[in-house]
This record gives C-alpha cells, structure tokens and sequence, in this order.
C-alpha cells in the first residue's frame, strides 16, 4: 500500500539506509497491510541537516507566498479526499465515513493556517520619551518535531504541521507506526503545492529511538505531541535537557453533565453517537456520564438501543458504523474496565464481550454500563475503548466535584436548555474545552487542548500558531544629534 512513499527527505521519497522495513497491521485482519522504512540514526541525522538549511529559507518566504502553498495543499489533499480516506480506514478499520471527515478536517486546517500566516501581528509599545521606539515581533521557533497518534492519523499531525509552516518553522514529523498513510499523503500534497525540499520531513519507524535521537538533537527547538499522559511525560523530560519549547495534547476523560431539564431521549441518542465515534478512540471522547436522577432511566434507555443499532466490523463495508479497537491488548484492557466496574456493583445493560461473529480482529460490542460508583476504575482511568458508564446526581455542586475528581482536564460536556445552569456548570468544570449542548468540539478556527494531566499549550484557531513563535522585544533609542 506505500510503494509511492518511504522516507520524506528534502523531497524525496526514499528508503531506509539500512533497508529495513516495518510492518503496518490491519486491527481488522490482524495481518499486514504493507511495510514502511525503519529510519536509522543515518537516515534522521540526514532529515536533521536538511531541516535546518531549509528552515533558513522557508522563514525568509513571505507570509502571503507561504499562505498561497498551504492554500493550495488544502485543495489538493480535498481532491484526494477519497484515495486518502481509504488509506485510512484500511489502516485503523475506522468507518469510511468517518476517516472522509477527517480528511475535509485535515484540509481546514491548511485553508485556515494559510490564512493565519498572514495575521502574526506584533505590538508597538509607546515610549517614555520622543527618541524611545519600542515593539514587540514575532519569530518562527525553528525546526519543530511533530509526534502524532493513530487514532486521527490526517488531522493530528495536520493540525501540527500546518501551523508550523504557516509561522514559517520547518517541520520533522514522526507519524504513528500504526497508521503512517495520512501523512504520506499530506506530505506530497505539500510537496505538489510548492513546499521547497527540507521544509518537511517524513520518519518512520520506531517510534522510540527516532523520537530521542531528533529530541536530543540541538536542531530541534520545538516539539509538539499528541498521545498518551504516560509517553507525554517521558517526551517532556528528554525535552527539558534542552529546554525545548513544548506543546502538550494528552489523554481526557472527558466527564458528560446532563441536567434534568435535558431531553433525555435526544441527549442520549447524540453523546452515544459521539461516544462511540472511533470506537471510542478519541480523546476527547464523553467517557463519564453524570445524568440527573430525574431523567436517568430514560437517558439508559435510549444509550442502549443507540449502542444496540450499531453495525459492528470492517471500516470498508457498506452499513458499518463502528469498526475494531487498534491493538488486541486494547480489547482486553477493556473487558478489565467492565469486570472491574461490575465487581464494584455496575449494571451491564447492553455488550461487555468480543462480537461471536468475528473470528478475527480486535473487536468489541458496544458497551453500557449504569449505577456505575466512582471508585470503579472506569471512572479515574480513561477508557479509550466502546465502553460507557453512566451514573446519577441530583446536586450541582456534588456533580461538579465528581466530574473534577481525575487528574485530567481536556473536554467536557453539559446538557441543558438553562442557560445559567449551563454557565455556572461550564465554568464549574476544570477543562481546557466545554460543549453545551455539543459534542463536535474540534474546528480549524478554535484552540485544542487540555489542563491537569491532559497537557498544555493549544493547537487550532489564532492560538495554536503561537506555539510556533518567540517573541522578539526591540527598544530602539533613535540617533537624533544632540540627544542624550
């Protein structure tokens, strides 16, 4: 399936030095679905050099000539949209549906930063006396490394490597070993649309050395990650060895408020379809459901004949709406959440076991919980799977401490049609990103991010390309004859 891609360097697609080869394997099948190079400490130091020249000239490219590139990448990963979203679905077994919005997700992001590169504005501070001139510029970082994950494999390394070249930052980018596709595409894109060589580097392999080697390396100055709070804090502390500059996008556990003047019927119908999107992979996913006593039952209801309708299996078949979970040890972290759970005195309303009609692949029947305790381990762990506790409240004031109780702090979520209801809870509620009455949080023109254990800095909107520059303080005295 990669026989056009390999190592991205200085524009060309290339094999490893060495000419090893890793597998990428179908969660569907369990079998390979092509092989990609294995980067050496030949083939990154090379991407290294290669970077940093091209980042001397991509940083002198104009604004508007640097927006008009990614303008047109935006066009044409939409006119690939297809090829592209297949690669996807094959990889991580995702519906069809779902990888072709991410793929019009991913070209937002292009269309948008290619606009925001023209919108860097920095400040004029007025001086104590007529000869002081004082501002403030704002600087591209330098070369930047971007480390994505799977789930979203377009989007996630999308998001990082259009606002890196939007600022002017030439970008190594390590895509996840499970689902590289995405970013071979983005990356021709990029390279059909103009990008000079080296702006935009390719590695694969693994994950763990070629992610230390460019970390350690003193050409990077910028490192931006998405994936789990455990792999963030190792990243963070190669990178304080070098004190470089971080963005932080990890694990949620995002917590789901639904009041009693919700409709419980409607309500449950829409967080389920935003639950179970990916397979619940996603980390934003409503993962703690927190429902008025008042409308419990009928929230309970209408969440299991939601989970209960869906077609589980292969991404690529028509009628499918939820495909496999990424690895096999997924699924059985999984079933350890449920038994745990219903050893602490959890109802199973619906799932809780490997599909009978699968002989194959990394499936799991949707799955519902109720009267799930806060003690159970679903509740302080993050899922990350199609497993969905719910449980009762009747206080605001108890519902908000729940809901704060885990250490992360990425999304949440609160149903109501009060309006001060839904203010007091929002601003309640320890989260980088609240949907009232939504679920569909991401978009190019917000910030995305998190608190607590869930990271730091933002990607999306006019703030995630501020992540990418250092600002720069002039104080100019002017040289008028005669002044002191």
């Amino acid at each position: 399936m990669y026989e056009n891609y390999g190592l991205f360097i200085e524009n060309r697609w290339r094999p490893a030095g060495s000419g090893e080869t890793r597998a990428v394997v179908s969660p569907v099948t369990g079998e390979p679905v092509g092989h990609v190079p294995n980067a050496a400490a030949g083939d990154i130091d090379t991407a290294l050099a290669g970077a940093e020249v091209a980042f001397s000239v991509w940083r002198a490219v104009p604004a508007w000539e640097r927006g008009r590139t990614l303008a047109k990448a935006s066009s044409l990963i939409r006119m690939r949209a297809d090829a592209i979203a297949r690669m996807i679905s094959t990889e991580t077994g995702k519906p069809l549906a779902e990888s072709m919005g991410e793929i019009n997700a991913t070209a937002d992001q292009f269309e948008w930063y290619g606009e925001e590169a023209k919108r860097i504005y920095g400040q004029i501070i007025p001086g104590r006396n007529a000869t002081d001139r004082m501002s403030v510029t704002y600087q591209p970082v330098g070369v930047c490394l971007s480390l994505s994950a799977w789930n979203f494999p377009a989007l996630l390394p999308g998001r990082k490597i259009a606002a890196a070249l939007a600022a002017g930052c030439s970008v190594v980018a390590r895509p996840a070993s499970e689902a590289p596709g995405a970013c071979f595409a983005i990356a021709q894109a990029l390279m059909d649309a103009g990008l000079p060589s080296g702006v935009l580097t390719i590695l694969t392999g693994d994950p763990g050395p070629i992610s230390e080697r460019l970390i350690a390396s003193p050409v990077v100055r910028k490192v931006s990650l998405t994936g789990s709070v455990r792999v963030g804090k190792h990243i963070l502390s190669l990178c304080a060895a070098g004190m470089k500059k971080v963005t932080m996008e990890l694990g949620g556990h995002a917590p789901v408020i639904v009041h009693a003047d919700a409709d419980p019927v409607a309500t449950a119908e829409r967080v389920a379809a935003a639950k179970f999107r990916n397979g619940g992979q996603v980390c934003i996913s409503p993962s703690r459901f927190y429902v008025h006593v008042k409308i419990k039952r009928e929230f309970e209801a209408a969440f299991k004949s939601f989970a209960e309708k869906l077609v589980i299996g292969d991404g690529l078949s028509e009628g499918v709406t939820m495909g496999p979970l990424i690895r096999p040890n997924a699924v059985e972290q999984s079933l350890g959440l449920v038994e745990d759970a219903v050893k602490h005195g959890a109802k199973l309303l619906t799932g809780g076991r490997r599909p009978s009609q699968f002989n194959k692949g990394n499936f799991l029947e949707p799955t519902v919980l109720t009267d799930v305790p806060d003690e159970a381990r679903i509740m302080q762990e993050e899922p990350f799977a199609p497993v969905a506790p719910i449980a009762g409240f009747s206080r605001l004031e108890d519902v908000i401490c729940r809901a704060n109780s885990v250490p992360f702090g990425l999304a949440s979520y609160v149903f109501t049609h009060d309006d001060a209801l839904a203010a007091l809870t929002a601003e309640g509620i320890d989260a980088g990103m609240v949907g009232v009455n939504e679920t569909m949080l991401a978009t190019a023109e917000a910030p995305f991010g998190g608190i607590k254990e869930s990271g730091f800095g933002r990607e999306g909107g006019s703030l995630g390309i501020m992540d990418y520059l250092e600002p720069k303080y002039i104080r100019h005295r002017l040289a008028v004859r005669g002044a002191v």
